[in-house]
């Protein structure tokens, strides 16, 4: 009887063994979609011992039989024990994970991310996280194209020195010498960027997208921009931030046919962004983003999608964000042109040198940096506990037009660059939160001398005018060490115009620099040069002379 019973026993293993070896594929293909009776029948303890290593040992057979032998082993943790050792399902998977036919792979490779999520931390990186190595190191293309589907899965639940193992092998699987293997890597970048640290989707995923954008063998559009256009729209605010950050590298990595119809919506909607950092980050690549267009259509995508974003951005609410966009605005003018600067950009430079007032909402769970610059109340005279209104100056959205100032000067040329940001420029001379003398000495000193050498007479006239104001905000003793000496340095150039020039700046700096620098600094050029070969140099010393004499001491 005892006999009978083992016989019986054996009953599901032999029928098994049978049926897979009929020659008729439906019939071995019906066995196999039996096999969790059979399971049941054996046992947690036989399927585990018996059933499982026969089917690792004699997987080969119909495509269609092992995709139905890869999906019902998926669904075999509760037959095996349960999690404690789901393990004992990885052996068939991985054989099944390395064959030549793709969609077998494909279902092995998703039976086998169903039942990672089974596995405990440390059973993953003691069984599931070697399976992974072993296929993405394997000498089959068809391991190492399966491995690139498991590594999302593993990575968020295992110690720092796995993760970075497991950041190695992608690494490597997207330099495959395989162009298959880095066609499979390419489609998982994304989802693998979702579970890295943000530090790494800097330092690893940026390089790794672009490599694979320009890779000719790979099918771009089909599976590294869909990569992309997702991390663009993802609903973590890091990501975009990612993406905003490292946009001109993507660009330049995928070319000017998809930057026209991908890139272009995808950067109009960064700009656009919720959150600040965003489209801070976006902001600060408008110039970069703009010179890689391509030629023949970067004028009319500037004017059409991307300007209107700047203007809505001059008036952001955020200084960060204000702050990014201008320094780098004033690039656009030599991208554009002398007309469009004059009629689009202009206005907006104009706006911005006169950002002086800004309202921000602050609230305890922003993630939002304020900047150091920024003087605010204390938050202990808050109204609410949850955000406060503040009103507060921040220089660098000025400072940042001001430094940039050059490349529009050799767009729309000085004379209308003089009359029209100029005098917004000398105004900011009243802000003291700017560092007025230092920043006037640093960036401007030169281009304000400069006007007054100018070969047309009205910017001439309108830079000595603004040199007066500038001197009235900033006192004698700064025109006495930086403005003065420049001024009467001129009265020895071999330019007639400009010595007429030391002439018109005397008359208009002796008003606002007082006795003491007329009488030791001005007088002394002015009556040296009474002896000018230049009649008409001479007639203006007389004219000098009779404008500076009420500051003089002896006609007090």
């Amino acid at each position: 009887m005892a006999g009978a019973e083992g016989d019986d026993s054996l009953y599901p293993i032999a029928v098994l063994i049978d049926e897979l070896r009929n020659e008729d594929v439906q019939l071995r293909l019906n066995s196999i979609k039996k096999l969790s009776t059979i399971a049941l029948a054996l046992g947690v303890e036989r399927t585990r011992t018996e059933l499982l290593p026969f089917l690792t040992d004699t997987i080969y057979d119909e495509d269609e039989v092992l995709l139905a032998l890869a999906e019902q082993l998926g669904t075999f943790t509760v037959l095996v024990g349960g999690p404690e050792f789901v393990h004992c399902l990885l052996p068939p998977l991985e054989s099944l994970a390395t064959v030549e036919e793709t969609v077998v792979r494909d279902k092995a490779v998703e039976s086998l991310r169903k039942i990672s999520q089974e596995h405990s931390p440390v059973d993953l990186e003691v069984h599931f996280v070697p399976l992974v190595k072993r296929l993405a190191s394997g000498d089959w293309f068809t391991s190492r194209t399966s491995a690139c589907g498991l590594f999302s899965v593993c990575y968020p639940r295992v110690s720092s020195t796995v993760k970075a193992e497991i950041r190695q092998h992608f690494r490597t699987l997207c330099s495959d010498d395989t162009p298959m293997v880095r066609r499979a890597a390419a489609s998982k970048l994304g989802e693998f960027a979702k579970v890295l640290e943000l530090d790494y989707v800097k330092s690893d995923i940026i390089p790794l997208f672009t490599a694979l954008a320009s890779d000719e063998q790979e099918d771009l559009e089909a599976l590294v921009m869909p990569t992309l256009r997702q991390a663009a729209e993802d609903k973590s605010w890091r990501v975009r931030y990612m993406v905003a950050d490292k946009f001109s590298e993507l660009q330049k990595a995928v070319g000017p046919e998809i930057t026209k119809n991908d890139l272009v919506p995808a950067f109009q909607n960064l700009l656009k962004d919720c959150e600040a950092e965003v489209r801070a980050a976006a902001a600060n690549k408008v110039k970069v983003f703009c010179e890689n267009l391509p030629e023949d259509s970067r004028e009319t995508i500037i004017m059409t999608h991307i300007l209107p974003c700047v203007k809505e951005l001059v008036s952001d609410t955020n200084q960060h964000v204000k702050s990014a966009l201008a320094s780098v605005i004033m690039g656009l003018s030599t991208i554009l042109g002398k007309d469009n600067t004059v009629e689009h950009l202009l206005p907006l430079f104009l706006v911005q040198l006169k950002d002086e007032v800004t309202h921000l909402e602050l609230s305890p769970v922003s993630h939002l940096s304020v900047s150091l610059s920024l003087v605010v109340k204390d938050l202990s005279d808050c109204t609410t506990a949850e955000t406060q209104l503040f009103i507060f100056q921040c220089p660098e959205v000025r400072l940042n037009i001001i430094s940039n100032l050059d490349c529009v000067n050799e767009v729309i040329g000085i004379r209308q660059l003089s009359q029209s940001l100029l005098p917004a420029i000398v105004e900011l001379a009243e802000d003291a939160k700017w560092r007025g003398v230092e920043f006037f000495d640093e960036k401007l000193n030169s281009l304000c001398m400069a006007w007054l050498i100018d070969h047309v007479f009205a910017i001439r006239e309108a830079a000595t005018c603004n040199l007066m104001k500038l001197v009235e905000k900033f006192g004698a003793e700064w025109a006495q060490n930086t403005i003065v000496p420049k001024v009467l340095g001129m009265a020895n150039d071999s330019n007639y115009l400009h010595r007429m020039t030391t002439l018109f700046c005397i008359n208009a700096l002796s008003e606002v620099c007082g006795q003491e620098i007329t009488t030791k600094h001005m007088l002394p050029v002015v009556l040296k040069m009474s002896t000018d070969q230049v009649a008409n140099v001479r007639f203006n010393v007389a004219r000098s002379l009779q404008k500076i004499g009420p500051f003089l001491p002896w006609l007090d």
